[in-house]
């Protein structure tokens, strides 16, 4: 596992399993908000959005979380691995208000620079809806991906699935 897709809705926890994930493998992280997003959240020009994400999806080995569904096929080729975090909605809500409230103005560390945390009705709104506007049509890729595929349903889940990475330092070590 070399090729890691991680999934879900926003709040659902995909970054932060993504920097364990990272941090216990060594493999180089990529946040798709981070390659997408231009400063004062202008979308970038398509070709160029599209360039970037394919050099990143040349490179040996990484981790890459976010949707960004017009994308999920070509990463999905490039993929050995796809995890899809899918925890109940309202946990999803909550922690998109905690982060919301909590880094207000300020950037995340998953974010690209220039995009302050903000509060947004239409990304409440997506969060709301994710799994049923979203999440089919993810399912319908994810059950075609030939490569390995999980689903994460709560924090043992989680947990559990760190568990079947050997750290860096385990490997460093060995």
């Amino acid at each position: 596992m070399k090729r890691i897709l991680i999934l879900g809705c926003p709040g659902a926890g995909k970054s932060t399993l993504a920097r364990r994930l990272a941090a216990r493998t060594g493999l180089p992280l990529i946040h798709l908000d981070q390659m997408y997003w231009q400063p004062g959240w202008k979308e970038p020009v398509k070709k160029e959005w599209l360039r970037r994400l394919d050099d990143a999806l040349a490179g040996r080995s990484w981790i890459i979380e976010g949707n960004y569904s017009s994308t999920l096929e070509r990463r999905l080729k490039a993929a050995d691995t796809a995890i899809l975090v899918d925890v109940p909605r309202m946990i999803c809500i909550a922690r998109v208000l905690r982060r919301t409230v909590s880094g207000f103005g300020r950037t995340r560390p998953d974010m690209a620079v220039g995009c302050p945390e903000r509060l947004n009705i239409d990304f409440l709104s997506y969060t709301w809806t994710f799994r049923s506007k979203q999440l089919p049509a993810t399912l319908v890729q994810l059950e075609a991906f030939d490569g390995e595929f999980m689903v994460l349903r709560s924090v043992r889940d989680v947990k559990g699935c760190l568990g079947r990475f050997s750290s860096a330092e385990d490997a460093a070590g060995a």
